[in-house]
């Protein structure tokens, strides 16, 4: 049975609550559907918000940097860190220009990092890797010791979290329906196209399965 998340006032929803989604299976289709993020933290009162690759595991967040990178370097500290993903579904073109919108799937999370001890460290990076190509972590080089070490990685347990969803056509005031303005609902889709070979890739080397499974879908 999936939980809720704690609701107060760092994580409610406040523009159109109805849309706010408090519960864990919500949040964690929306973050399954995506592998980039935004991370956002402060570091002496100055605001950053970086993008990175991400992979989930229960209630948790794996991301990954070099060992000097600032975001790791703070993090790692045990600092506060927000992180937001969002999909954008469709363009909502309304009669009026004021009630434009957009039909999407958001989820922002709460939390704090703590690094990843080396003997976890490689199981963190396969949750990457498969998050952001299933099968593709089998079919590489594993990493060598060198590049394990000079690679951290953060765990981020989900403290709280709100997901917000928009979906339908648009909204407009009664009096603009009888407009002769064209409205309606242009749908956004992210679609992996047919994969172009390294210039360097010797003869012979069929398409990895990992990318046909995913461009043929």
């Amino acid at each position: 049975m999936s939980k809720n998340y704690l609701v107060d006032s760092r994580n409610k929803v406040k523009r159109v609550p109805e849309r706010g989604h408090y519960d864990q299976a919500t949040a964690y289709a929306i973050l399954d559907d995506a592998f980039i993020c935004h991370i956002s933290f402060v570091v002496d009162g100055q605001p950053f918000i970086i993008p990175t690759l991400y992979g989930r595991e229960g209630n948790k967040i794996y991301v990954h940097g070099a060992t000097t990178s600032r975001l790791i370097k703070h993090l790692e500290k045990g600092f506060p860190v927000s992180m937001a993903v969002t999909h954008l579904d469709g363009i909502v073109l309304a009669r009026s220009a004021f009630h434009h919108s957009a039909n999407y799937r958001s989820v922002v999370i709460y939390g704090t990092a703590r690094p990843v001890d080396d003997e976890r460290k490689e199981q963190a990076l396969y949750i990457i890797s498969e998050n952001v190509l299933q099968g593709r972590w089998e079919e590489s080089r594993k990493p060598y010791d060198k590049e394990l070490k000079g690679t951290a990685v953060l765990e981020i347990e989900i403290e709280q979290a709100s997901s917000k969803i928009r979906t339908g056509g648009p909204k407009d005031d009664k009096a603009d329906y009888d407009l002769d303005i064209w409205a309606g609902v242009v749908p956004i889709k992210l679609e992996a196209k047919a994969p172009i070979a390294d210039a360097l890739l010797s003869e012979g080397i069929p398409v990895a399965k990992s990318v046909t499974n995913l461009y043929q879908e």
